[in-house]
């Protein structure tokens, strides 16, 4: 990316093709054949005539569909660096030297395409001008028997020297392109850093391939690495070198960052939408004969790579723990190594990115019977395990939530923001009616308050009120039975007091006349949640309307007023002015002019 003034541009259609096939099969001869481009970036590649690291090129095809190629290495020593080129990319051109054939490293290649589940692609015969008619014939059969994974993929065969095949090939891959679904431009953006360098006067350039969402200038993304989780800005966007306002998926893009420096970003970090994703290091994970994978592997995610641990659920599942938390999400494909090996042993597809603990003994084979019942498409598994889960943290796990009512599984209702199994609700239902009932047995008691009676039933605060069905009922935040609140046996001392209070307002009683009342701290309680008593600090127990009468007296005095003077007025002690004009000043009715006075405020 050049540190010059950026010009506005929104690209079309694009795709990114990944490149694969055996060492020294004309794979990047190919790619610099059709765009003109040398993908080989490193001195020690040119010297060397070997792909070590990814090349990167780009052309136009004859529909105008923009194609990036992501050119990979194909030596058995650089398989990591080949996944992490593979590993974004939807389509494949997948080379076979037509005077070679099949090679050893086209058997691992053909592994990690099987293990990524790509199924569209473009089957490349190079060097068929160094082969005969028969070696043609034989190596177009052999690659077709081998590369059953892409089932409906073209075979072109094709010369670099001589330019034979090429406009095939272009044809080719537009056919294969236009065929392939669109992703959603609207989507959340994930995209996996395989490059990170810094420019004098641009700062941080990352580089990776957009799969889907769309990505803009002064847009808001989070970085996750193995260290940390940062928000930055893109301050800049370059797709096939021009600069551009927005890029849609799919595409090769260079993001210029703002808020991060390019030494602490390393190949395999991603760049994601705030909030939009889950980011674990413990999934569940399906597979073929996951019970024979080795206990520690290392295992590959787009441009990723990282060690994990494996603990075997079954001959079909097992779990995760990653080495590093990564933004990951159901139906992701993982491709999987022995550790210190480089053959691929096979891909994983992830089925639960927010798993549940397992303790007891006999939990794996649980676990296990559950999962079989998983899909990335439907997530009815994973609320039949939850009960009730949160419409975002679906959505962050990577399902697609329907928006209408009736498009809901069976038995699923929604409630708010969340997902609720119908069974659950009418259990919560009971339980808020259970607990009602049982809290209206104490006379004294106001109701349940709501956030006690959410924790109390196990469900959501934001939901509980919604379950209090008649004949109970909400009021002021408690819940509780028609008639609740009445003072049961202080019915009469409270009356009692409140005939006093209402002859003699400033006449607070002491405490043995409480006592004598049959009135303790708790009926006090009562009677204050019900709105017939005031407790004031110190102990003194008046009126609700008794600060407000204080107030009408008060202010009929001369401006300000000591509290003597107040005392007085009001005719009573010290014992009970000093608590009632505390709290006028907390209510903001009275104000200190100093240590002394007071005055009423407005």
């Amino acid at each position: 990316m050049q540190a010059r003034e950026l010009h506005t541009r929104v690209t079309d259609m694009s795709f990114v093709v990944a490149t694969a096939g055996h060492v020294d099969h004309g794979k990047s001869a190919l790619v610099r054949a059709l765009t003109g481009s040398d993908p080989d970036r490193l001195d020690e590649e040119k010297r060397r005539g070997l792909t070590i690291d990814l090349g990167f090129a780009h052309c136009t095809l004859p529909s105008g569909t923009h194609v990036s190629f992501v050119d990979v290495p194909g030596h058995e020593r650089f398989i990591g660096n080949m996944l992490a080129g593979l590993g974004p990319a939807p389509i494949v051109c997948f080379v076979v030297a037509a005077d070679e054939g099949w090679s050893a490293q086209s058997t691992d290649h053909r592994d990690a395409l099987e293990a990524l589940g790509i199924t569209r692609g473009v089957i490349v015969l190079t060097k068929c001008d160094s082969a005969t008619p028969e070696q043609i014939d034989h190596v177009s059969s052999q690659a077709r028997t081998e590369l059953s994974c892409l089932p409906d993929a073209p075979l072109v065969t094709t010369s670099a020297v001589t330019g034979d095949g090429l406009p095939e090939l272009l044809a080719a891959l537009d056919a294969v392109t236009s065929a392939t679904p669109p992703p959603a431009t609207d989507g959340r953006v994930r995209i996996w850093v395989d490059r990170a360098f810094s420019i004098t006067g641009a700062g941080t350039i990352v580089t990776g391939t957009l799969g889907e969402g769309t990505v803009t200038t002064e847009q808001n993304l989070e970085l996750t690495s193995a260290q940390a989780r940062t928000r930055i800005t893109v301050r800049g966007l370059q797709n096939h070198n021009s600069a551009v306002s927005s890029i849609a998926p799919v595409s090769r893009v260079a993001l210029n960052l703002r808020g991060v420096s390019a030494q602490d970003i390393s190949r395999g970090d991603a760049l994601i939408t705030p909030d939009a994703w889950h980011v674990a290091d413990v999934v569940d994970v399906a597979g073929v004969a996951v019970d024979t994978i080795p206990t520690d592997v290392t295992v590959h995610i787009g441009a990723a790579s990282f060690q994990a641990h494996v603990r075997p659920l079954s001959h079909r599942f097992a779990r995760l723990k990653l080495s590093r938390s990564i933004p990951v999400q159901v139906g992701d494909r993982l491709v999987v190594r022995g550790s210190g090996e480089r053959a691929v042993l096979g891909g994983l597809t992830v089925l639960d990115v927010d798993p549940p603990e397992l303790f007891r003994r006999g939990s794996a084979a649980e676990r296990a019977h559950a999962l079989d019942h998983y899909s990335p498409a439907d997530f009815t598994a994973e609320l039949t395990r939850r009960g009730c889960v949160r419409e975002s943290a679906l959505t962050t796990f990577g399902y697609d939530v329907p928006g209408e009512a009736d498009q809901l599984p069976a038995g699923v209702q929604r409630m708010g923001a969340w997902l609720v199994r119908d069974d659950v609700v009418r259990t919560w239902v009971a339980q808020v009616a259970r607990v009602i009932e049982d809290d209206a047995r104490d006379p004294l008691s106001r109701g349940v308050p709501l956030a006690q009676l959410a924790k109390s039933v196990g469900c959501p605060r934001e939901l509980v009120e919604g379950l209090v069905e008649s004949p109970a009922e909400v009021v002021s935040g408690f819940a509780r039975l028609p008639g609740s609140g009445s003072l049961g046996a202080a019915e009469a001392g409270v009356a009692e007091l409140e005939r006093r209070l209402s002859e003699h307002p400033f006449d607070a009683p002491e405490a043995r006349d409480l006592e004598d009342l049959d009135l303790g701290v708790r009926e006090l309680a009562a009677a204050e949640q019900a709105g017939r008593l005031l407790r004031l600090d110190g102990g003194v127990v008046v009126l609700p309307s008794t600060p407000a009468r204080a107030m009408r007296v008060l202010a009929g005095l001369a401006q300000p007023f000591t509290l003597s003077q107040a005392r007085q007025a009001l005719d009573t002690t010290r014992r009970i002015a000093i608590p009632l004009l505390e709290h006028t000043d907390a209510r903001g009715w009275t104000t200190r002019v100093d240590g002394n006075l007071r005055r009423v405020r407005g």
